[in-house]
């Protein structure tokens, strides 16, 4: 299965450099994150989706529909493809980069998640997504932190991919399972 995780456009928490881990706090795209859209939506009209996923967040929703503009596939939501969780919500995103500099993969917040943990929570996804679609084309719109922990799965230093950045509506390909 080929599976193209897609961050979400530019947010209102991105403009404001806040956390945003709670999908329950309706975080919507700027007009520049519908622009960037527009344009990976453009950039991705030859993609051939079988199916189509998004997180919880409304961000995410809202690039997904743009998106699919060129395309039929329903889009289905999934919980294991949410923003990592902090326990953080709100805070503003520096707090949690000076907490994870100690030890990127390990460090837990209290109420949250560790980079490791946020693996296999993707790697479920990307199991149980493999095995119901095992000959399609995915279109997965998530957050950087999961698509993230979706490349450490395939790499031989996940740190070095903890560490790493993704910009809105930029995309990466997967092929899982790998080898």
């Amino acid at each position: 299965m080929k599976i193209i995780f897609i961050r979400h456009g530019e947010s209102e928490a991105n403009v404001a450099h806040r956390i945003n881990d709670d999908p329950a706090r309706t975080v919507n795209l700027t007009e520049l994150g519908r622009a960037q859209a527009e344009a990976a939506s453009d950039e991705l009209r030859a993609a051939r989706f079988t199916h189509a996923y998004a997180s919880e967040f409304p961000r995410a929703q809202q690039t997904a529909k743009i998106l699919l503009c060129h395309h039929t596939c329903p889009l289905q939501i999934d919980a294991r493809i949410n923003e990592r969780k902090t326990g953080m919500d709100w805070l503003p995103v520096e707090t949690f980069h000076d907490l994870m500099r100690a030890d990127p993969l390990r460090v837990k917040p209290e109420h949250g998640e560790s980079f490791l943990e946020q693996m296999e929570r993707l790697r479920g996804f990307m199991d149980e997504i493999a095995a119901r679609h095992p000959d399609g084309t995915v279109m997965a719109v998530s957050h950087e932190n999961p698509i993230l922990a979706a490349l450490a799965l395939t790499a031989d230093d996940p740190e070095q991919v903890a560490l790493g950045k993704i910009a809105n509506c930029e995309w990466v390909e997967i092929h899982w399972p790998v080898g």
